[in-house]
């Protein structure tokens, strides 16, 4: 190669190098160029990822696709071997339907069939919410029963509420191939009565129960109702008529069980002012209840009521039944008097009963021409005071004579010496016998005057009437009127006395002490025991306690009428002339006295403990 080859090629690579050098980008270029090259990268990893995912989400649903059909064949098949005949029971949806007439809104729900809520739209609690007697699954009912080897129980049931009739009536059925299960409901129009049924159609083969009849239970937390939970519990339990029989309960204390081998007409789980009763048009066969209270005394529940009750069984039966929910009132349940309903107003046992159903009337009587009830009770209270004022008057004047003759006796005290104390009582006794005087004159009478305190004990509490109606300063007759409250515990106190005071217990206590202190007066003797006279100021304190978280309406009854027993006592010892009242003992200790056979007795009862007395010393 020559010399000018060799300096061409150099001028060549010089330029080529040259131009090589001033063609090249910058580096905000080179920047840019990176940037578009990674965006045209990321974009096209993007589409090739979505079209990855579009085709495995494709893959899945043609998968999944098999799968549920291969599932629901499968859950279908398992299913059937579980639940047999009632597989399409055995699951579903919750829905309710609702009843409703004026006095009752009551709720419905396809789960069992069976009641989920009853609210009495009349009433209102304290608190002016709704009075609700059961709500949601705090309420069970149903009956249990085996078929494909499986425990049922037709409260966990899917019923199909078939289409309404009529708006007060309901029909759920269960279909198990060629048989069926229905519950019926039915409301009337303004009434606490439903009609419910029970029919069963070709099922002897599908469901099996024990020893032939179905065991109803029925379990449910009686919620409270009232402002005082302890008082409402006195109130309260479960009670049963028998078909042969009266009425019978057990009450809401603790835990209590009752088994009832003989035909039932109903049950009812009480409240001190409601109740809801499960009652049989056949009679059950039998059954038995238990009732629970809880430990919490501010456990806003009564108790949990549990009632087992049986009917027969074939397989083809239609049973007839009644639920009653509504109040404890008088007049309510008078056209279900011959199913002894009427006795849920618990009235005292025995003879009290019937002074309570004459109570009742008159109280009933005052209703029509005065509507409020404070009043009514005064009117009640003076009319039973002046029914019952012959035995006040005797009562006093017996007392009047046996103070009269009190310094005769002291006389007797002071000849006769203590450790004789046989002696004075004969002597004392003679004394009375001439002057005509009978020691239990004074006690007599008040006999007959404690069944009317006893009834009304038993009257007020149970008296719907009174409830939300207020007098003065107390918001409810059939509760405490606080005057004074708190919260907070206070050992003893609250336990025993309550977190209030009640003012007409306060009234009620001090004119019993005022009471009390005119009959110290008029009976107080040297030979009444030692410490007799504070015991008897220890009734009113005790009344004071007690009566603290009763019916305001109960202490307010009790405080007019020991107001009227200390006025008609002031105005009976005006009339009495005690001096003219001793001149006439002393005249009949001058007469021969004639021994009556009781006196007799007394005496000779007396002479036997002084021979026994003697013996026994030597």
């Amino acid at each position: 190669m020559d010399r000018n080859s060799i300096t061409g090629i150099i001028l060549i690579v010089l330029i080529f190098g040259f131009f090589t050098w001033w063609n090249q980008p910058s580096d905000e270029e080179l920047a840019e160029q990176k940037r578009v090259r990674d965006s045209i990268a990321l974009v096209e990893q993007q589409n090739a990822e979505a079209e990855r995912q579009a085709k495995a989400a494709a893959d899945l649903a043609e998968e999944t696709k098999v799968v549920e059909e291969k599932d629901s064949a499968t859950i279908a098949q398992e299913k059937s071997s579980r639940y047999g005949l009632l597989a399409d029971a055995a699951e579903g949806e919750q829905s309710f339907v609702t009843l409703e007439n004026d006095v009752m809104k009551l709720t419905l729900s396809n789960k069992g069939a069976r009641v989920y809520s009853v609210e009495l739209k009349e009433y209102k609690n304290y608190d002016e919410s709704p009075v609700i007697l059961m709500d949601g699954d705090k309420n069970r009912f149903g009956f249990k029963f085996t078929h494909s080897s499986r425990f049922f129980h037709t409260n966990d049931l899917y019923f199909t509420a078939l289409p309404q009739t009529s708006s007060n009536k309901v029909d759920f059925v269960v279909n198990a191939a060629e048989g069926k299960l229905v519950f019926s409901y039915e409301l009337p129009e303004n009434s606490y009565m439903v009609d419910f049924n029970i029919a069963t159609q070709n099922l002897g083969n599908v469901i099996a129960t024990s020893n032939g009849s179905l065991d109803i239970d029925w379990d449910m937390e009686v919620p409270a109702q009232e402002k005082g939970v302890g008082f409402e519990r006195r109130y309260s339990g479960i009670y049963y008529r028998f078909a042969e029989d009266d009425v019978d309960h057990i009450s809401a204390s603790g835990t209590k069980t009752e088994e009832l081998r003989t035909k039932l007409k109903w049950v009812a789980f009480k409240d001190q002012f409601f109740s809801s009763v499960f009652i049989s048009n056949d009679n059950f066969l039998s059954g038995n209840v238990k009732a629970v209270t809880p430990e919490d005394d501010n456990e806003p529940v009564i108790m949990d009521a549990t009632a087992m009750v049986a009917v027969p069984f074939s397989g083809n039966d239609q049973h007839s039944f009644n639920f009653y929910f509504g109040p404890n009132d008088f007049k309510a349940l008078k056209p279900y008097e011959d199913l002894g309903l009427r006795q849920l107003v618990y009235l005292g046992w025995s003879f009290l009963r019937y002074i309570n159903l004459g109570v009742i009337e008159v109280f009933h009587f005052f209703e029509r021409y005065i509507s409020n009830y404070g009043l009514i009770i005064l009117l009640l209270t003076v009319l039973i005071k002046l029914i019952l004022f012959p035995f006040t008057y005797k009562s006093y004047v017996s007392t009047a004579k046996m103070k009269v003759l009190k310094p005769q006796i002291e006389e007797i005290n002071k000849k006769i010496p203590k450790d004789k104390a046989m002696e004075r009582q004969q002597a004392t006794m003679a004394l009375y016998r001439k002057a005509g005087v009978n020691p239990m004159g004074g006690c007599l009478p008040m006999l007959f005057q404690m069944p009317i305190l006893f009834a009304m004990f038993q009257f007020f509490p149970a008296s719907i009437e009174l409830r939300g109606e207020s007098f003065l300063w107390a918001t409810d007759l059939s509760s405490y009127d606080a005057i004074i409250s708190w919260t907070g515990d206070i050992p003893l106190i609250t336990k025993f006395y309550g977190n209030h005071i009640s003012l007409f217990t306060l009234l009620m206590a001090a004119t019993n002490i005022v009471y009390t202190y005119i009959n110290q007066e008029m009976t107080q003797s040297s030979q009444q025991m030692p410490g007799m006279k504070g015991m008897m100021y220890m009734m009113p304190v005790m009344f004071l306690v007690f009566f603290n978280n009763y019916a305001a309406g109960l202490s307010y009854y009790y405080f007019i009428s020991t107001l009227i027993t200390i006025g008609q006592t002031l105005l009976i010892r005006r009339f009495v002339d005690e001096k003219a009242l001793l001149a006439k003992l002393k005249a009949n200790q001058k007469k021969p006295s004639k021994k009556s056979s009781f006196q007799k007795r007394l005496e000779d009862m007396q002479k036997q403990q002084q021979m026994s007395a003697r013996n026994r010393k030597k």
